[in-house]
């Protein structure tokens, strides 16, 4: 049967926002017992005294969070150079096979020239094509009879070149990813390979994007 102490824990863990605010001192301990008391109970099954909860909140330690923040910082530090695309637009179909089909042709394509920006994710049921505009033209015409899911244009990326041992620390992504949703930036697509990773927004929102990015780098 679960404590209080891990009751909050397992509560408190869910919300990282919460979790960080709490240990920079920006949550009103009380108010927070409060919110999470409901939560508690029905994980206790039973009812709890505010002070209890106040007490288990209290207890929480930071000294894992803040060795994995510290780590991240480290790696944040050693980022890489910023390449900032524009001009892009971005396209999601349903998968089928002759879908897979047009984008080996266009992928011929784009290795013609080192003007084109493609990138192409497949899940399971759609796929995800971000390109550059002067490709727009050939994906119109040559998947028109593809079904469209998703379409945005006006769209930029910066890619991030990511340190070497980032794969061996836990948190990177969403350290970065954090402060662009404390900014209320929408993202439009992620793409990630083993070292880089590439930020899609719209263009209105690339240069507060691009300096967050380098305040994490500098800080």
């Amino acid at each position: 049967m679960k404590t209080i102490q891990e009751a909050v824990e397992n509560t408190i863990r869910k919300t990282p926002f919460i979790e960080e605010a709490l240990n920079e001192k920006l949550i009103n301990v009380s108010s927070l017992a409060r919110i999470i008391m409901p939560e508690v109970s029905k994980i206790l099954k039973k009812d709890v005294k505010i002070g209890a909860v106040m007490m288990a909140i209290n207890r929480l330690s930071p000294a894992n969070e803040l060795r994995i923040r510290k780590n991240i910082k480290k790696l944040a530090s050693n980022l890489g150079d910023f390449i900032v695309r524009s001009d892009l637009c971005d396209f999601t179909f349903k998968n089928t096979p002759s879908l897979l089909k047009e984008i080996a042709k266009l992928l011929g394509k784009a290795a013609d020239s080192n003007d084109y920006f493609l990138t192409v994710s497949q899940g399971i049921f759609e796929t995800n094509i971000v390109i550059s505009k002067n490709l727009l033209e050939s994906v119109e015409t040559s998947f028109n009879n593809e079904k469209l899911i998703h379409n945005v244009k006006d769209l930029a990326s910066i890619t991030l070149k990511l340190p070497k041992n980032n794969q061996e620390q836990s948190g990177i992504y969403y350290f970065i990813l954090k402060q662009l949703a404390w900014a209320n930036i929408p993202l439009q697509e992620i793409i990630s390979t083993t070292n880089e990773m590439t930020i899609v927004v719209k263009e209105k929102d690339v240069n507060e994007t691009f300096s967050i990015l380098m305040d994490i780098k500098l800080s």
